[in-house]
């Protein structure tokens, strides 16, 4: 692409962006507006026309993901290069090279959990502590050092916040309990990950020579996910800078849900304070929801109030879609099967299960979702489980990949064929697996390997040995490749993900705002953590809450004040199923019942001639409605909820038969009207 074609690549105000060279910038980008194709495009731009050496630009996010994506898309645009990394893994690239001149030999040991040394700090003040008191305490001690508090100062710094103190523990123990953890990690000869940031900062700090050579080799700055930087990435940052003002930042205010970590949206609502020559630019024009997505979006922020500090008002640009669904449940167990049920119809519509997304405040309330949609046969993966490039079947395929890739001579035509055929002897199959499970996650992975292998071959080819070099890099940034399942996710492990149809589940006062929320910084927090999830969805909106716990207790929730004026005045109560494990063929009785049966008995017989999943032939509610309705011509069978024209194609003539023989009554004839 040529510098032009950089820009006519662009809408009007990411244009801006590009065009913003030098200077400090700053980028207002709502979700969804093409923020990382800003500011891709915009680097793009400034090496194509040589205004930046790509060498000397450092861009950071806050995951792994979003970096690989960044990588990605720069290399797509031509442009190699640049560094774009998450905070830790520049600082920890500098502080490794730096360390051996600075202070001598080898860097110390990363601790990659914290919970052993706060233990043994715990033991050490003979503190009675569990597991979760654990957990909570070394979440303390990560916001006490991003938030660049000393244990001498946790009590004053913590109290002026008005911060819980964790675990039931006093403050003051706290405070001592920081201490003993840095002696431990001193007699362990281990840093945690925000020592390397720390370390880093203050070796740039206070070695003028360091600084120089770093800032020598960086020269231009971008920031994303501007509005969750904590106090330790930022003096980090200045560290970089040094004064220097080439920085471009991007964030939403909006979109700040992190603060309990230590992040705060203070430097990206204060940097045309800090920079009064900033150019802002405000990215407003919503390319991944429909209108109705983005009208109920910006209604949330709207009825925020001040409390909820500055949002930009976004604006769709994408046709109409379905309205936004409000379903209001008797309990959890019938919230979760309605869902199920629903989603076995968007996938009987042609949605993939990988587009599908249910997400929910808490990780405890995965388990019901997780039940109801394995009794409806469907695939899922909870998000925030084991790494995909950690998982030994993967682990396995990359070894045999590699091996296969040192002799192979396979031209880019045959990608896909020579990473088929290596993976069958991992156990892939070019069918899924019936069985679920670990046998059934297992296929997904190797799956998901071979569908990326696919896309690389249509999108730029490639060897065999470029395709395991494509997946080490992946790996080193832990840029998964996407498995096929229904992913179950809590709302703050679904920030920067998008699908084509969200859930919003158990959404009741005491869940969203959670009751853990007292202040109104709080609350405000919880109102902006909704909005993250409905922004999430492209064209499918479900949201959700049910009236009591458990099947038969007492109704006292009521749904999210949140949607105040929002949600229908009277939503209709489902009692589509009470419980979790209860059919929807209850809803039939009869002949309509029997034919049911024969319609399942069939489905079953498909299901294990092509080993496929059940559900992937028709799902149940299909099933049912063809019971309940009888149709009795393809036009009529083509009205029915789940069947495309894929399915009618392959089964119409089979349904309709199964129907005439379940009237009782002579062989339809399979028409067209």
């Amino acid at each position: 692409m040529s510098a032009d074609e950089i820009l006519e690549a662009l809408d009007p105000d990411q244009r801006e962006v590009a065009l913003a060279l030098t200077g400090p910038v700053c980028v207002l980008a709502g979700a969804g507006t093409g923020k990382t194709r800003a500011i891709t495009h915009r680097i793009a731009y400034g090496v194509r026309t040589g205004a930046y050496n790509p060498t000397a630009v450092l861009a950071v996010t806050f995951t792994a993901r979003a970096a690989g994506e960044m990588r990605t898309r720069l290399r797509e645009l031509g442009t190699t290069g640049v560094q774009a990394r998450t905070f830790h893994a520049a600082a920890l690239r500098q502080l490794s090279y730096f360390w051996p001149r600075v202070v001598g030999g080898a860097p110390p040991r990363i601790l990659e959990h914290k919970a052993p040394a706060v233990a043994e700090a715990a033991s050490r003040l003979s503190l009675a502590v569990d597991r979760v008191s654990v957990r909570d305490l070394a979440s303390e001690v990560e916001w006490a050092k991003v938030s660049l508090i000393a244990p001498d100062d946790y009590v004053r710094s913590a109290t002026s916040v008005d911060r819980p103190a964790p675990a039931g523990f006093e403050r003051q123990v706290v405070a001592r309990l920081l201490t003993v953890y840095e002696e431990v990690k001193t007699e362990r000869a281990v840093i945690d990950f925000e020592d390397v940031l720390l370390l880093l900062a203050e070796m740039l700090s206070s070695r003028r020579d360091i600084a120089d050579e770093v800032r020598a080799q960086y020269r231009q700055f971008v920031v994303d996910e501007y509005q969750d930087v904590s106090p330790l990435q930022q003096f980090l940052l200045d560290q970089w800078l040094g004064g220097r003002r080439e920085l471009c930042v991007v964030g939403d205010p909006s979109q700040t849900i992190y603060s309990f970590t230590g992040a705060t949206p203070h430097h990206l609502l204060t940097f045309p304070r800090t920079y009064p020559e900033a150019k802002v630019v405000r990215l407003v024009r919503d390319y991944r929801s429909t209108p109705q997505v983005v009208g109920l979006a910006n209604a949330l922020v709207s009825r925020g109030g001040r409390a909820a500090g500055p949002s930009l008002e976004l604006v769709a640009q994408r046709p109409a879609g379905p309205p936004v669904a409000f379903t209001t449940y008797e309990d959890d167990e019938a919230e979760a099967a309605g869902i199920a049920v629903r989603i076995g119809r968007l996938i009987g519509n042609g949605t993939r299960t990988s587009e599908i997304a249910i997400l929910y405040r808490t990780n405890a309330q995965s388990e019901a979702f997780e039940q109801a949609l394995a009794d409806a046969g469907i695939g899922y993966l909870v998000r925030g489980g084991e790494r995909f490039f950690a998982r030994r079947e993967v682990r396995d395929a990359i070894m045999l990949l590699r091996g296969a890739a040192h002799g192979s001579d396979a031209g880019p035509e045959e990608l896909g064929e020579s990473v088929r055929a290596v993976l069958s002897s991992a156990g892939w199959s070019a069918e899924a697996p019936a069985a679920r499970g670990a046998t059934r996650e297992r296929w997904e992975s190797l799956q998901a390997l071979v569908a990326l292998a696919d896309y690389l071959a249509g999108e730029r080819g490639g060897t065999l040995r470029e395709f395991v070099a494509e997946l080490d890099e992946r790996a080193s940034a832990q840029h998964a490749p996407t498995v096929e399942g229904v992913t179950l996710a809590s709302l703050h492990a679904a920030k920067g993900l998008e699908w084509d149809a969200v859930f919003l589940a158990g959404l009741s006062d005491g869940l969203m705002p959670i009751s853990l929320a007292e202040t109104d910084e709080a609350v405000a927090e919880e109102r902006r953590l909704l909005y993250v999830g409905i922004t999430r969805a492209r064209v499918h909106l479900d949201l959700s809450f049910a009236r009591a716990r458990n099947p038969g207790g007492r109704a006292s929730r009521r749904r999210t004040r949140f949607l105040d004026g929002v949600w229908p005045n009277e939503p209709r109560v489902t009692r589509q199923r009470s419980k979790a494990r209860q059919s929807v063929a209850e809803t039939l009785s009869g002949e309509d019942a029997e034919l049911f049966e024969q319609l399942r008995a069939w489905r079953s017989s498909v299901a294990t001639e092509t080993d496929k999943p059940a559900y992937t032939v028709l799902v149940d509610t299909t099933l049912v409605e063809i019971a309940a309705k009888r149709p009795t011509s393809i036009a009529e069978l083509a009205r029915v909820a789940g069947i495309g024209p894929a399915k009618l194609e392959r089964y119409g003539p089979t349904l309709l038969a199964l129907v005439s023989e379940g009237l009782g009554t002579r062989p339809v004839t399979v028409t067209e009207s």
